[in-house]
């Protein structure tokens, strides 16, 4: 019986996530027109706290006693979260799940350019070039001045800024924050403010079938996070991190099959733009985090 590398199973999770998130956006993007945007966020969200503090809690991660520097950070990712939230599912209620899969693939070179801004974090110059071609690839994708260009393209890029935002404070917590409490706390902060719009709005009635598709929205992406906590650990995060990918190909799968729809040239142009340019950046980041431990390798050496 043949052994499966660390490196392959952190692949295969790390697509298992990818397509299990994809296919929760599917399941919320088919109750466009039967639930608002906030009671559904409502209802799913309750699932949602309820399965992460129960996993916390199973892996000993339910712990409180954090610094107020980490709990500042918690809540600042929490907030963006919660607005991320909103910008995304705004935008996947009114674009095609393809487009905005697409634009959301730029998430890479946003944080690693936000990083060298505000973070202080080393980027070279093949780096930032990168950067700055996936961007024009994301401008394909969106088409500002064009008939396919809308708000809610817009609500896309937003979407973007504020998990840039959210992952950049995860750089900055210490490393004895347990992952799961984080992320209970996001989704316990996406069911809060979720609560105040539905709480604020008109509530449609919940059919069976609404609540078939709530339920598989709430299963999938715990089943999403669970295999994406599990990939990182898996496996080397140079292997692994490419296959994030996989959400732009499950999403054209499910756009064309589930909605019957497909991007144009134009935009799967950008796309692969995007996706080259952010395999670069994962790249050069390795690259240069491997030349450093070896340069303070040697440096070692040369004193003992």
């Amino acid at each position: 019986m043949a052994v499966i590398s660390d490196n392959t199973r952190g692949a295969m999770l790390m697509a298992a996530a990818m397509t299990a998130y994809t296919v929760n956006d599917a399941f919320l993007k088919l109750l466009e027109g039967e639930l608002p945007l906030f009671q559904a966020l409502f209802l799913r969200g309750i699932g949602t706290v309820l399965g992460l503090l129960l996993l916390a809690r199973f892996m000993g991660q339910l712990r409180f006693d954090l610094s107020r520097r980490n709990w500042i950070l918690i809540a600042i990712r929490t907030l963006a979260e919660a607005i991320a939230a909103y910008f995304f599912l705004s935008a996947l209620f009114n674009m095609d799940i393809a487009n905005l899969s697409a634009i959301l693939q730029s998430l890479p070179l946003t944080v690693t350019l936000a990083g060298a801004l505000f973070l202080g974090e080393a980027v070279g110059w093949r780096r930032m070039v990168a950067i700055l071609v996936g961007f024009c690839g994301v401008l394909l994708i969106v088409k500002p001045g064009s008939d396919g260009f809308t708000i809610y393209s817009l609500y896309a890029l937003g979407a973007v800024a504020c998990v840039t935002v959210r992952d950049l404070t995860a750089r900055r917590m210490t490393a004895d924050v347990p992952t799961l409490l984080v992320s209970a706390m996001a989704a316990l902060g996406v069911l809060f403010f979720a609560g105040i719009g539905a709480a604020l709005s008109d509530w449609a009635p919940v059919t069976p079938r609404s609540m078939l598709l709530i339920a598989g929205a709430t299963l999938c992406i715990m089943m999403g996070y669970v295999c994406s906590v599990a990939a990182m650990r898996a496996g080397e995060i140079g292997f692994v991190a490419p296959f994030r990918y996989t959400s732009l190909i499950v999403a054209l799968i499910l756009g064309y099959a589930v909605f019957g729809t497909f991007p144009d040239l134009l935009t799967l142009f950008g796309a692969a733009i995007v996706v080259a340019t952010g395999l670069f950046t994962i790249w050069r980041e390795l690259k240069t985090r491997h030349d450093l431990r070896v340069a303070a390798r040697s440096s070692a050496g040369a004193r003992d």
